[in-house]
Order: C-alpha cells, then structure tokens, then sequence
C-alpha cells in the first residue's frame, strides 16, 4: 500500500497516533474516539477534499467549540464520566451543527453505540429484534442458561420467579389469574429439568469415544430445548444490541408508539441512556421532538386504519389450513431472471435482453451452467452469486412460538408475524410423552389457555403476556433464494432445535417441489433427525481444548 500524501510534524503525529492506527498509510481505522466525534467527523469527512487525520487535528482536536480535550482527554481522571457528559452537552450544538450541515439520515450510519437491556421479557424482544437494518442484536439462549432461578425480593417470601409484571394486568381483576398461570409454567418447567434430562440419557446413554463433559453439556441442552416450550413469553431475559444512530433513533419512536407498558418504557430509558452516549444521532426521538411527534401521529393513525378494515372484512372468517409451511407464492420466470442476472456483469447487453436470450436456450443448456455453478460449493459457507435473488418464494407458516423466536433472528427478509394466541395448538415434543410427563404437560397448557382467553376479553394485548412458547404463531415470510439458501443450510443443521429444523427442511422441500432445477442451489440442507444433535459440536469444543 502506497504512503499517504498527509505530511504531520513530529509533535502532530504523536497526538494522532492515539487516535488513528497509522500516521502514514492511506488505509487506517479510528481508535480511542467517542461516537458522536466519530460521526462528526466523517460527516465534514464527505465533503472536504482534506485527509480524515488532517480533519480530526483542525476541526476537532485543535478546535475549542468542540469541547475534545473534555470529551476524549480526561480518561484518568476519577470524574472522567461526568465531566464527558458534561463536556458533550455543552458541545452538542457544535455537533449538531455538523451533522445537519453535512449530510441526510445516512449521517446517523456514522456512529454507534452498544445497548444493554436486561430483565426485558420474552415477547419484547421480539420487536426490538424485527428491526433489520443497522442493528445486530444478541438474545440469552433457553438451550445453554436455566429460567428456574427466582428473583430475591426483600424477604424469602418476595421471592418471585423471572417473569414481567405487565402493570395493567397486576391493577386489573385478572392479576391473581395472571400471576398464578405464570407461576403454575415456570413451576413445571422446574419439575420437568430433571427427569427429562434423565430421559435424555436413558434414550441416548453415553459412548466411551465422546468425552463425559461433553455429553453432558449435549444433555443439558437437549433437555432445555424440550422444556423451553413452558417458558411464557413473560419471560425474563437479557440482551444486547450493538447498533448505529439511525437504527437506534428509528427503534425508539417504534417503541414509543407500541400498545404495550414495557415497549413504551424501554423507548423511553433507552432514548435516556443513549442520549448520553450518542445524542446527536437520537435526538429526534426525543418525545417532544417534532420529528417524533409526527411520526407517532402517522403511525397511530395508519394502525387504526388498517386495523378498522382488517375487523370488518376479515373478522368473521376462519382459518382455512393448519398447514406447518405453505409456499403461497413464486415467480414463474425465476429461472430465467436468475440466469440472466448471473450473466449480466460478463456482458454488455441490456438485461431484457439477456432474459429473453436465456428464454431461448435449452432446458439442457439451462439446467448445465446451474448444476456446475452448484457443484462448486464444497460446503455452506460458499455462498451462490447474487443472481439467486431475483428469485423470491412466500412462504406462510405455522410452528410454535419457541421457533419462531430463532427464525426471526433471519432478517434478509420480509417477515411479519400476527398476534400470540393460544388457538392454533401446541407443540409436544415426543420427549414429554415418552418420559411419562405428557398428562402434567397438556393440563399446564390448557391452563395456560383458559388463563389466555379469560384474560384477553378485556386485555387482548396484555393477555400475549401469558401464552407458553409451544404455542403455535403465524407469520409470513417472503425471502429470495440466495436467502432462502443460507437459511435453510443453517437451519437444518444437526445442532439446531428440532423445532426450526422441521420448518427449514420443509421450506426447502417446497421449493424443490415447486422448482426443482433452482432448489439445487440449497445443496447442504441436511434432512435427517437427530437425538443429540449438539454431541458433535461439543465434542468438537473439547478436542480444541486437548
């Protein structure tokens, strides 16, 4: 890599050698620099024909406005913390300033900030994680980490198991109903972690060639996996979601405006939290921002109105299938559009009129380059050419809410889920029957159900509250195969869940029924079952270790 055109003295490149990589190359990354001077600073950054280190040393370093010293020099002393955020307020004009002077929404993309939220339940995470763009969140896992704990209250007799305390219920006729239904699910659960696990072992007794640590922690996954379904989507997690300024100030407004207590309370400690951190990219989701007030009237308004019209043209009717995957829709002409746009960046001709060429070839000239682009990918991680995604299929699903929870995570996508409920069924994992739990089990959910639709009469909303994981959800998704490939080989793995697994290796048979030649590409799709299917992969763990 050539040398950078920059020349700084030698005192010039010491205060920046603690902020940039190198003082002397033209590729180099930022250090030790807090977000909203990151994000300043690349936004001056597009429209200046000066360096990135010049900028930095000018306009923010050497710049008294810019309150830098303040905000990045003062990491020894013992009140670095607040004298920063002190520091950052008295800035922030000087900031703000710079990104509305340089830049659109896409300067929010310049800094980020990572975001912890702890003791959220089950059913908000959902909506924090259907964002897709500029966010990457990380969820606690039901598979490796116990919800038997209980919380400590002030007294043993406080002590409560990890669940939310939705506020509307708890002041409502329904709060001994919703208190004693949570409680009856998580009691279970506890009852349940043993003797599964001991099934588990029975079923699938431990080999002298896989080490015994190994097995066991294969066990204790395997028997969350099967109780997991007992968790209410009251339960208590943590996560954490490293995300940039125009995600978080687009999350904040979408909470602030959700139907639920717990959305509308982590908009607003999020926002709080954040504006400390990076305020100048959140701060239209301030709520008395004008920016925000306009988008909570738009969203309020578009939701009644679809709502209004989803009751009167759709509210009599029933459901016509309880089919687990349904592919309702795909495009005909996939194959050609595929082939087009693989060849299109090896030619010069318009795509028309590369689509109507390919329409003329032969099927065997078709099905040719298709099979020896597939027998290139010697395993998943060799993903196809962007060409697959032209090709687009709709899948509409039913499976229980526990997989749902890992297929969301897939956000390539369109995907939109309606309301929990406990009227599509549930899900019995085999495991519960055979271990002599099955009549325990069915009268816990059908408690849970009658709990469900005493609640929802006069709280439909907050009655989601209660329905156990193994209750059935429906949600669409619409994916491209380039996707739908990733998907389904992921999914299908021998580690996965039983319950995703199912719905991935059925995503995929469709497909192959419906195109045949195009479901080739979805080469690593593993169809078998298995028992243990975390013992490889652990086994794995403890020979890096050896």
């Amino acid at each position: 890599m050539s040398t950078f055109n920059e020349v700084f003295t030698p005192v010039e490149k010491k205060i920046l050698s603690l902020y940039v990589t190198n003082t002397n190359r033209s590729i180099f990354a930022l250090t030790n620099l807090p977000e909203v001077i990151k994000g300043a600073l690349f936004s001056r950054y597009s429209r200046s024909t000066l360096g990135l280190r010049t900028l930095l040393l000018r306009d923010f370093i050497q710049e008294k406005e810019s309150r830098f010293t303040e905000i990045q020099g003062g990491g020894k002393h013992p009140d670095f913390a607040k004298n920063t955020e002190l520091a950052i307020e008295s800035a922030q004009k000087f900031y703000d300033r710079i990104l509305d002077g340089y830049g659109d929404d896409s300067i929010g993309e310049l800094g980020g900030a990572h975001l912890a939220l702890e003791n959220i339940s089950i059913l908000a995470t959902k909506t924090l994680e259907d964002a897709r763009i500029g966010g990457s969140p990380l969820e606690k896992s039901t598979r490796y980490v116990s919800f038997a704990e209980k919380i400590t209250g002030t007294s043993s007799a406080n002590d409560e198991f990890g669940y939310y305390q939705e506020p509307t219920l708890l002041k409502s006729a329904h709060c001994d109903l919703y208190l004693s239904t949570c409680r009856n699910l998580f009691e279970t659960y506890v009852r349940f972690t043993v003797p599964i696990r001991e099934h588990v072992r029975k079923q699938l007794p431990h080999e002298p060639k896989t080490s015994q640590a190994a097995y066991e922690r294969s066990v204790r996954a395997r028997g969350f996996d099967i109780i997991r379904g007992l968790l209410p989507a009251a339960t208590l997690t943590n996560m954490g979601v490293f995300g940039n300024g125009r995600f978080f100030e687009t999350l904040i407004m979408k909470l602030r405006t959700e139907p639920f207590v717990e959305l509308n309370e982590i908009g607003r400690v999020a926002y709080e939290e954040l504006a400390k951190v990076i305020p100048s990219f959140v701060r239209r989701a301030e709520a008395e921002h004008k920016h925000f007030q306009d988008f909570r009237n738009f969203s309020l308004v578009q939701q009644k109105l679809v709502r209004n019209f989803a009751a009167k043209h759709l509210g009599q009717l029933k459901a016509e299938t309880t089919e687990t995957v349904r592919l309702i829709d795909f495009d005909p002409e996939a194959e050609t559009k595929l082939l087009a746009a693989l060849l299109y960046s090896h030619s010069d001709l318009p795509l028309l009129q590369i689509q109507e060429r390919v329409r003329r070839m032969s099927d065997s000239e078709k099905t040719r380059l298709i099979e020896q682009a597939v027998a290139l990918r010697n395993h998943r991680r060799h993903k196809p050419e962007r060409g697959l995604e032209m090709a687009f299929y709709t899948f509409d699903i039913l499976g229980d809410y526990g997989m749902y929870r890992d297929l969301q995570r897939h956000r390539m996508l369109t995907q939109e889920r309606q309301p929990l409920t406990t009227r599509f069924g549930y899900d019995t994992p085999d495991e519960i029957e055979d271990a002599g739990l099955g009549a325990e089990y069915h009268e816990t959910m059908a408690r849970s159900a009658e709990a469900f639709e005493t609640i929802a009469k006069d709280f439909p909303i907050e009655a989601q509250y209660v329905v156990p994981m193994s209750y059935n959800i429906r949600w669409y998704v619409h994916i491209n195969l380039r996707a739908l490939v990733w998907l389904t080989e992921l999914r299908s793995t021998p580690q996965g869940h039983s319950g995703y697994r199912r719905i991935a290796q059925e995503m995929f048979r469709k497909v192959e029924t419906a195109q045949p030649l195009l479901a080739k590409y979805i080469k690593f799709v593993d169809l078998n079952e298995y028992s243990l299917g975390r013992l490889n992969a652990e086994q794995r763990q403890e020979d890096k270790q050896v």
